[in-house]
C-alpha cells in the first residue's frame, strides 16, 4: 500500500504583504505601462506597506519588496516628470517658428 495522499499537496502560504507586492507591480508598470500613474501608486503603497510592517512586528516579512517597489516607483516618477519638462522645452523651440537658428 502506497502512503502518499491521493491529491496534490498545499503548500504553505508565503508570508508576503499585498501592499508590498503592489508597490513592486506598479513600480514596475511606472516604467512599462502606466508612466506617472504607476509610480505614484508605487511610492503611496510602498510606504503603507512599510508603515504596517513596522507597526506589526508579526507581520508578513516583505520588507524587501516595499523597498524596491518604492525606489522604482520614485525613480518612474522622477524620469517621466524630467521627460515631460524635456518634451515641452522642445516644443518650446519648435513653437519659435522657421526663423530660429541655434547658430545666432
Amino acid at each position: 500500500m502506497d502512503d502518499r495522499p491521493a491529491g496534490p499537496t498545499a503548500s504553505a502560504p508565503s508570508a508576503t504583504s499585498r501592499l508590498a507586492v503592489a508597490s513592486l507591480v506598479f513600480g514596475l508598470l511606472g516604467w512599462v505601462g502606466l508612466p506617472l500613474l504607476g509610480g505614484i501608486v508605487a511610492v503611496v503603497t510602498g510606504h503603507m506597506a512599510r508603515a504596517a510592517l513596522r507597526r506589526l512586528p508579526d507581520a508578513p516579512g516583505s520588507s524587501g519588496m516595499a523597498v524596491v517597489g518604492l525606489a522604482l516607483g520614485y525613480a518612474s516618477f522622477v524620469f517621466w516628470l524630467l521627460a515631460g519638462a524635456f518634451v515641452l522645452w522642445l516644443l518650446k523651440f519648435a513653437s519659435l517658428g522657421s526663423g530660429y537658428s541655434a547658430w545666432r
